[in-house]
């Protein structure tokens, strides 16, 4: 008989020094959708709609090696200042991070794993907003390094000013 690991589970091998994600849970933790002014706001309008988007992205270390990502989305369409419907979307992950360097932990768990929630939260979003009598709003990728960058670049200038480093 060979002398062979077993799968751990997850696809993995153990022992196996592989790197990799694991994603053990998603789920939304909170999901709004307003529409103030239906059924005035269903009625044709003259343009589009300036749509505005915010992204944000959270994690906490629930384990050793597991951390609970939390991303989320909030927006809102407006004409002339009317609002036609607002959102905010809060879906969060359970992520397994086995085998990364401790270097390259923090950045893996604020881009990688918000890059594998945003399909599925892009997707309760424009169900959303189709359900609340609008065209689907299909939101663009998000570039999660850029985002990463940007918090990182904020958190060092506040850092520079004597607050705490938030993580």
């Amino acid at each position: 008989m060979a002398d062979t690991a077993a799968p751990n589970g997850n696809g993995a091998q153990d022992g196996d020094l592989t790197p990799a994600i694991n994603a053990l849970a998603q789920y939304t933790k909170d999901l709004s959708f307003e529409n103030p002014n239906a059924p005035r706001s269903l009625q044709p309008q003259d343009g589009g709609p300036q749509i505005n988007i915010q992204v944000n992205v959270n994690a906490s270390q629930l384990a050793e090696a597991d951390f609970e990502v939390e991303l989320s989305l909030e927006g809102d369409a407006k004409i002339k200042n009317e609002v036609l419907f607002k959102f905010e979307l809060k879906y969060g992950g359970v992520f397994r991070m086995r085998n990364i360097p401790q270097e390259q932990l923090h950045p893996a768990v604020m881009i990688e794993c918000p890059r594998l929630l945003f399909p599925f939260a892009r997707q309760i979003v424009a169900e959303a907003v189709r359900n609340g009598g609008f065209p689907p709003l299909y939101i663009d990728p998000i570039d999660f390094v850029g985002l990463y960058r940007q918090k990182m670049e904020e958190a060092q200038a506040a850092q520079g000013q004597g607050a705490p480093l938030a993580s």
